[in-house]
């Protein structure tokens, strides 16, 4: 008994006063899934009347499945509320029956609290202790095998048990210890199914918004643009009227022109009997014509003639090449 006092005066006033309780804060997965608003602040300690406790060794990753498989074969049902800790390459659990928290849906065991890393364990010497209602229950390590003990019963049954142990004891205080949350595992499993569902339809409504809103932005800067497009329209349009017509002109007026001007050198030609050999447009509007014509009409005083030059020597037909340039 006085091991028992002894340690349960240094748990209350030394390391429990230097510190509160930690208030039960929703995680990450609540948020995503909804279920933060329907989470109580605070859970309330409750002793199940049927719990267990062990351990199973540590693989990364797969600790949950591990230690649900393990409190599923020790409740004998795979409907099981559990909590575990890690410590020196094993995983420490605690389970329950679903069916043991019936009534206590938003509970805690504060003997979680004793699991190595959490808020109330010292070391694997302690006994600790935790009673309720006239139930006990008690967490102790095997100084031989080092395997960790559960011990529950009626508190007149089990502390004399206990206290006849030759090892120091700590009473917990639910009030000043860390709630330790119960895990389901398919309550679990459902709720990270119903978190990427939300995210999932949160982000397509996200990508429907982001896409709606470049849609509608380009919609607005098109009906902007639409004016001063359609005004450089008909300014295109227009310009290229006019070229076009004008082009239709000049080639119309040029054509008609020099068509007279071939017509009028034939009909001069053959009153001398002349050839016209070539008659050649250049694009500056340069014109330039050839001509072979009898030798007595290659001086180029003949009227109709005028201004023409003689070019070489005679043709094989007697004839002189001439050329005019209007």
């Amino acid at each position: 008994m006085q091991n028992n006092k002894a340690a349960t005066a240094d748990n209350a006033g030394g390391k429990g006063d230097r510190r509160a309780p930690k208030a039960l804060k929703p995680g990450l997965f609540d948020f995503l899934s909804g279920d933060a608003r329907s989470m109580p602040k605070a859970l309330l300690p409750y002793l199940p009347n049927e719990l267990v406790g062990g351990s199973v060794p540590y693989v990364m990753g797969t600790e949950n499945e591990a230690v649900w498989n393990a409190a599923a074969q020790a409740c004998g049902t795979e409907r099981v509320h559990y909590c575990f800790t890690v410590d020196e390459g094993r995983c420490w659990y605690l389970a329950t029956p679903s069916s043991a928290l019936a009534s206590y849906p938003y509970s805690w065991c504060p003997l979680a609290a004793a699991l190595p890393g959490n808020s109330e364990y010292w070391d694997k010497e302690t006994v600790y202790l935790y009673e309720q209602e006239g139930q006990a229950s008690a967490l102790r390590w095997d100084p031989e095998t080092h395997r960790m003990q559960m011990f529950l019963g009626p508190a007149r049954t089990i502390l004399p048990k206990i206290q006849s142990m030759d090892a120091n004891f700590v009473t917990i205080n639910p009030e000043m210890a860390d709630s330790v949350p119960w895990v389901n595992y398919s309550l679990r499993t459902d709720q990270l199914s119903r978190a990427s569902g939300r995210i999932l339809l949160y982000s397509g409504l996200l990508a429907c918004v982001l896409v709606a809103t470049f849609i509608a932005a380009v919609h607005i800067r098109a009906n902007m643009l639409e004016p001063k497009l359609e005004e450089a329209r008909k300014e295109t349009q227009a310009a290229s009227e006019l070229l076009l017509t004008r082009a239709r002109d000049q080639f119309k007026n040029t054509a008609t022109e020099h068509m007279i001007r071939i017509q009028e050198l034939l009909d001069t030609l053959v009153q001398i009997e002349g050839t016209l050999v070539r008659y050649e447009v250049y694009p500056d509007g340069r014109v330039e014509w050839d001509a072979l014509v009898p030798r007595s009409f290659s001086s180029g005083d003949y009227n109709k003639l005028r201004g023409v030059t003689t070019i070489g020597g005679l043709e094989k037909d007697g004839r002189v090449r001439i050329r005019g340039t209007r």
